[in-house]
């Protein structure tokens, strides 16, 4: 890595300004976010590792506004002529750009919330740290075939722009997302946590064996409505649908989402609220907008969606705190999202409460019978007289974005429930659903107290997902239908 790498991000953001105001004139305006970060992933399969892959570097992301024009551009050279060559090319871009009536302007110089407290030895993880994980994972499958990752990240960024506005904070977070097949069935185990420390992966394994072993020889089901319980994995797929097209603020004003302000359009059981902060999360936004927790379901009335300055402007409601890279185009979404039911939970972010919810089967060190393996989901179950155990729900594909209609596939393990014990293991489904009908008024029937940490696909977003009870789920046929 260079010597001007190795700077502080801060500085480096703040030549960026320098440049843009020597080469653009004093009347153009530029915000730079300047990010540090150090990536690692150790994959395995057929139980062994086969890839550990890590990746570090500096991105540099500017994006600005000249003779009311707008554009953004990014590069990872910053050395003086590569930092002078990516605002050079974004100015050439903004003379190119169709005039930019809407600009919000840049955020003012305002504090921001201090950034949580980071784990440095997540963030400098060593291959033989995450292979250790990846070991006790496959030794807790007891033969089964295994596969899956063990990542760690870190970020360390900073943010400047020309009305004097800067910010700078860390983050750090691992994952472990792992499968276990037995005779064609797979079981799945998933956390994300703020520190490698609190990933077990012996009781991940043990989770994914229990949950493999269990729906071996499946039975086929009919279509049609049952009552269901949604593990974690499978809850985690309706908040990324839910923030990525419900309470996308760029969508609600375009009439494209299902939300409307001041409608008890969930359940009262339902409280949803984005906390960028309830993990080692970055504490300000691509625009420099401090983030904040933001309550955006209040048992179950809809009170907010998330802006970025446009969007904010644009609604009069000024900025949440959700602008990221190509938030212009698709619009600002959550990221962080943890649902909770009207009893409470433990807080998020709470290494206590992630342990805890994310902690081996029950019973000890005993491997575990059966598709339940914690006392919330069990709870649930034994409530329902006839429905489904849904571990988890995948492929799932936009149908209808105002209704937020999805339609996608059960996966690693279904089962019959009666009388509040799963009897059988069920052939994996095709579903059509709106996921606020799902979660609508008089239709949860019960929410896990400790919410699981799920991981997404992208660093720094995660989601909170409990164990839920839905009163119907509409399954439309058989997954290869």
């Amino acid at each position: 890595m260079s010597h001007d790498a190795e700077r502080h991000p801060l500085d480096l953001a703040g030549r960026v300004v320098d440049l843009v105001h020597r080469l653009g004139g004093p009347g153009a305006e530029a915000e730079v976010v300047v990010t540090r970060s150090e990536l690692a992933l150790t994959r395995f399969a057929n139980s062994f590792v086969h890839q550990n892959v890590a990746e570090s570097g500096v991105g540099v992301r500017l994006r600005l506004h000249a003779d009311g024009r707008t554009a953004a551009g990014g590069g990872s050279v910053v050395t003086p002529d590569g930092l002078a060559a990516l605002v050079e090319r974004t100015l050439t871009a903004a003379r190119l750009c169709p005039p930019d009536p809407a600009w919000p302007g840049l955020a003012p110089p305002v504090s921001v919330p201090a950034a949580p407290v980071w784990d440095e030895a997540t963030a400098f993880a060593e291959p033989a740290e995450r292979a250790e994980r990846v070991r006790a994972f496959v030794a807790a499958v007891g033969g089964l075939e295994a596969a899956g990752y063990c990542r760690t990240a870190y970020r360390s960024a900073a943010f400047a722009n020309s009305a004097g506005h800067s910010a700078r904070g860390s983050t750090a977070e691992a994952a472990m997302d792992g499968i276990a097949r037995a005779g064609g069935a797979d079981g799945v185990a998933r956390l994300c946590a703020d520190r490698l420390a609190d990933l077990d992966g012996a009781a991940l394994g043990l989770r994914a064996a229990a949950k493999a072993r269990a729906a071996v020889d499946p039975v086929e089901l009919p279509p049609g409505r049952y009552e269901v319980v949604l593990e974690p994995a499978a809850v985690a797929d309706l908040l990324h649908n839910l923030a990525l097209w419900g309470f996308n603020g760029k969508r609600f004003a375009e009439r494209q989402s299902f939300a409307e302000l001041g409608v008890a359009q969930f359940d009262p059981a339902v409280t949803l609220v984005d906390d960028p902060l309830g993990g080692s999360g970055l504490p300000f936004d691509a625009e420099g907008t401090g983030r904040r927790a933001l309550t955006l379901v209040d048992a179950g009335t809809t009170v907010a969606v998330t802006h970025d300055r446009r969007s904010g402007a644009q609604a009069g409601a000024g900025s949440t705190g959700h602008a990221a890279p190509g938030a212009a185009t698709f619009g600002p979404t959550p990221g962080n999202l943890r649902l909770t039911g009207p009893a409470g939970v433990a807080a998020a972010g709470d290494p206590g409460a992630t342990r805890a919810a994310g902690a081996g089967p029950v019973g000890g060190p005993e491997p575990p019978v059966g598709p339940v393996l914690d006392a919330e989901t069990a709870a649930l179950v034994a409530g329902m007289d006839r429905g489904l155990l849904v571990s988890d729900l995948w492929y799932t594909r936009v149908l209808d974005t105002k209704k937020l209609v999805i339609t996608g596939l059960t996966r690693n393990g279904v089962w019959l429930v009666e009388g509040g014990v799963p009897v059988r293991a069920v052939r994996d489904f095709r579903f059509t659903e709106s996921y606020p009908r799902a979660l609508g008024p008089g239709a949860v029937l019960g929410i896990g107290r400790r919410p699981v940490r799920q991981p997404d696909r992208v660093d720094g977003v995660w989601w909170d997902a409990p164990a839920l009870r839905l009163a119907a789920w509409n399954f439309t046929g058989g997954a290869s239908g």
